[in-house]
């Protein structure tokens, strides 16, 4: 079975993130940037199916995919000392501002640079942007059924079960292979790289594409082609001090009154 782990390069959330006051897009180089936490739990979800080889196919291989400049690079080696075979790098100055729409469908144009792909396993929502959309969209654009929200995934022969969990419940889902799968936080704990998987992840292949390569025009991607953007921004208010009620046999009813005016009852 041939597993592609969607993986995304993040702004590291305990640092403080900026946006460029002349396009309203993420300032990137300002902050430290790390692999998201929860493609590091996709990544996991991928290299248990692997192990547990239910899959279609004899062998199992988990190619991780990432688009993002060169830094990106550092995310890919993450994932690669986790235990995944080899990556995918869509890289290219043109596809700096992309929204959702444009990644989506630039993304499925490089999984189709992977030959024989059974499953697509990716987070939720990245920490940096939370639209909570893109793997659905890649579904779409590929034309394969997404099932999200994933807290269990399992294989059997050439069909993939998920337990799907929100705020409403959950649901079992199934679909026949090749399928795109989005996870949650609560699937995993992902493994901690060994000393052996951090060298070995040096050594293992990196397939550098530029538009050109995966077969995507310029005018598809970029912040000037984008259909969303930024029309102001502003930093968030510092906290104010709290109201403090004074009990005179009234409290109840002044605390009332307070969340009546905040619409909070």
């Amino acid at each position: 079975m041939n597993i592609v782990v969607l993986v995304k390069q993040v702004p590291d959330t305990y640092s403080e993130r900026k946006l460029n006051p002349s396009d309203g897009v993420l300032d990137r180089d300002a902050t430290d940037a790390v692999l998201d936490e929860i493609n590091e739990r996709a990544v996991e979800a991928a290299l248990v199916l692997k192990e547990a080889g239910d899959g279609p196919g004899d062998e199992s291989a988990v190619t991780v995919l990432t688009m993002g400049p060169d830094r990106a690079t550092d995310a890919i080696r993450k994932a690669l000392s986790m235990g995944a075979d080899k990556a995918v790098h869509l890289s290219d100055e043109a596809l700096g501002g992309s929204d959702a729409v444009q990644t989506a469908r630039a993304l499925a144009k490089a999984i189709g640079t992977v030959e024989g792909v059974d499953l697509v396993i990716a987070g939720n929502e990245a920490s940096d942007g939370r639209a909570g959309a893109v793997p659905a969209m890649v579904a779409d654009v590929l034309g394969l059924p997404a099932l999200t929200h994933a807290r269990e995934i399992t294989v059997e022969g050439s069909q993939v079960t998920v337990k799907r969990e929100t705020d409403e419940g959950i649901t079992m889902l199934s679909a026949a292979l090749p399928a795109v799968v989005s996870v949650g936080e609560k699937i995993n704990e992902p493994r901690y790289p060994s000393f052996k998987g951090i060298m070995a992840a040096k050594k293992k292949p990196v397939a550098t594409l530029s538009l050109a390569d995966a077969g995507i025009d310029a005018s598809d991607v970029g912040l000037a082609n984008a259909l969303t953007s930024v029309t102001s921004a502003s930093p968030k208010p510092p906290k104010s001090a709290g109201e403090k009620v004074t009990d005179e046999g009234d409290g109840g009813s002044k605390i009332a009154a307070f969340l009546v005016s905040q619409k909070l009852i």
